[in-house]
């Protein structure tokens, strides 16, 4: 997996991220990882002292840009978006890679097609993740079934080509979108998302909620 970046956004994640880049060393893995840290977050700096991992400095704000700057920073043929929190099981990352390899340019995991499912998931977020995946499939024919998990694979060159730049969780829509404007190849990759290991969602769901609707009308009319 020498070809492969993941790419760990990683805001507070002192307790968690030491146990998930623990795991990936466990299943020999031989992937480049690049943990993209705000520079305030002095803790996760600390834990990532004697890691393997390329540690980038994020000099933006924001879980998009945290993505968008790790992403632009890659150099191997592929990438995937990698949370900090053990949400996701790397166990997927080499079916995941050997269906990119398959000409796909992106990979996107979804929670709602068998063998998969969620831990994680609560009612409302349930709600309305069927909700803006419905509401995509209508506007923009986009085929996936779980637009907002962010657990996706793809070419480092078809990431950087989508000149994403949302800076806030609406990146999670931007980017299925995006693709889609440029007919980029997706599959559907059934995946389980874990519980995280610790601390709470990030996302406030009725803020980012009513954001992402916004952000998709926004898509739709401007195309941007």
């Amino acid at each position: 997996m020498n070809n492969l970046t993941l790419v760990i956004p990683a805001k507070f994640e002192s307790t968690t991220l030491p146990l998930v880049l623990k795991e990936i060393k466990e299943l020999n893995l031989n992937c480049k990882k690049i943990v993209v840290v705000p520079k305030y977050d002095l803790e996760t700096l600390k834990v990532l002292e004697n890691s393997d991992c390329e540690i980038l400095i994020q000099k933006g704000e924001g879980f998009g840009n945290a993505l968008i700057e790790g992403l632009n920073h890659s150099t191997t043929e592929f990438s995937c978006i990698f949370n900090a929190d053990g949400s996701f099981d790397p166990k997927y990352l080499d079916q995941m890679l050997k269906k990119n390899e398959e000409n796909f340019e992106f990979v996107f995991s979804t929670r709602y097609k068998k063998p998969g499912g969620s831990d994680d998931d609560t009612f409302l977020t349930f709600i309305g993740n069927y909700f803006f995946t419905f509401l995509c499939k209508i506007l923009f024919r986009l085929n996936i079934s779980d637009v907002l998990y962010t657990y996706v694979m793809g070419k480092t060159t078809a990431f950087q080509d989508l000149a994403l730049k949302y800076n806030d969780f609406t990146f999670c829509i931007e980017l299925p979108i995006k693709a889609k404007f440029r007919s980029f190849r997706m599959f559907d990759f059934p995946s389980y998302e874990r519980p995280r290991i610790s601390g709470k969602k990030k996302v406030n769901e009725l803020r980012d909620g009513f954001l992402i609707l916004i952000s998709i009308l926004r898509l739709f009319i401007f195309k941007k």
